[in-house]
């Protein structure tokens, strides 16, 4: 079975109360669950995190090379500044992993500021503005195969 990691970036761990018109009414703990079951049904095993702590975040994707898992990252506010995680993202996919970044919502539909990814030019794909759905899309696509 495919191992996969579902990381998760500051601020995600209030999904529910943060921002309910943005990110919706459900919590971390329903992400988890429905990542769980997405997972399962494609022949996957998902593990979800969550951190607030960018070092943290960085150090799961190092861990995601070693191992040689498949990664699918919510970077949230870290996608726009963040280089040392866009430099340890670059090391999954040019490890010959995949990485498909993702987003809650549809980062082109809010502040300017949020237009711009320094994750996305080195992940191997990106899925955003489907809610939850964005996790799915995700997982069905490293399920799809190499």
């Amino acid at each position: 079975m495919t191992h996969v990691v579902v990381m998760n970036g500051p601020n995600l761990g209030r999904l529910g109360v943060r921002e309910p018109e943005v990110y919706g009414a459900l919590s971390m703990e329903d992400l988890r669950q429905q990542v769980a079951s997405w997972a399962a049904d494609l022949g996957l095993e998902a593990e979800v995190r969550q951190t607030d702590s960018e070092a943290e975040l960085v150090g799961w994707l190092h861990q995601a090379v070693d191992s040689g898992s498949d990664v699918v990252l919510n970077p949230a506010a870290f996608t726009h500044y963040s280089y040392a995680l866009r430099d340890a993202a670059a090391m999954v996919t040019k490890g010959g992993l995949r990485l498909i970044e993702v987003h809650i919502s549809n980062p082109y539909a809010r502040e300017e500021f949020r237009h711009r990814s320094v994750v996305g030019p080195v992940a191997t794909g990106t899925i955003a503005g489907f809610g939850f759905d964005s996790y799915r899309l995700a997982l069905s696509a490293l399920a799809g195969g190499r």
